[in-house]
């Protein structure tokens, strides 16, 4: 599929953020971007992996290409592609990490709905043949019950109340 508008490496989607936030290229009210762009250098400063994952690492694998669908104001995106990023840079090469647009790029989250919905972040990797091997997309168990508890039994809480309690 063909990838629209920007596409970045990790460290490519790090400065673009800090630039967005900089020159104030975001709405006021999206203080979820400075507050991922935050949470991101932090993370980064602070994930390392499994001994298992860097063993696994280690033995290698064939070539892949990691697509992930994410945008800025998501903070499942902050919290998840520090981690994704770490694989890819700890795999001796072997993973091609490329972070898209959700927004410039709809086909591909149509093609890649995670439980029926548009969610981000979506991870597709690719064999170096373009044979999809797999996606991911799941929240954490424990993130996705709490979801489907505030949707279920909302009790007052806001949206805003709920992502609180989710990324803390």
């Amino acid at each position: 599929m063909q990838i629209y508008g920007a596409n970045f490496n990790y460290q490519q989607y790090m400065l673009h953020l800090k630039n967005l936030v900089e020159t104030g290229r975001i709405p006021n009210s999206d203080s979820f971007t400075i507050l991922n762009l935050k949470r991101m250098e932090r993370l980064n400063k602070t994930i390392s992996l499994q001994p298992k994952l860097n063993e696994l690492l280690r033995n290698g694998f064939g070539k892949q290409i990691w697509y992930v669908i994410a945008e800025s104001w998501c903070g499942d995106c902050a919290q998840n592609l520090p981690a994704i990023a770490k694989i890819a840079d700890s795999s001796f090469g072997l993973i091609k990490l490329t972070i898209i647009s959700r927004n410039d790029n709809p086909e591909w989250i149509e093609r890649c709905h995670t439980n029926g919905s548009k969610s981000i972040p979506k991870l597709i990797s690719f064999n170096s043949f373009g044979t999809e091997l797999f996606t991911w997309g799941l929240r954490p168990f424990q993130a996705q019950q709490l979801l489907t508890n505030w949707k279920q039994n909302r009790d007052g809480a806001s949206w805003n109340d709920f992502e609180k309690e989710l990324h803390t």
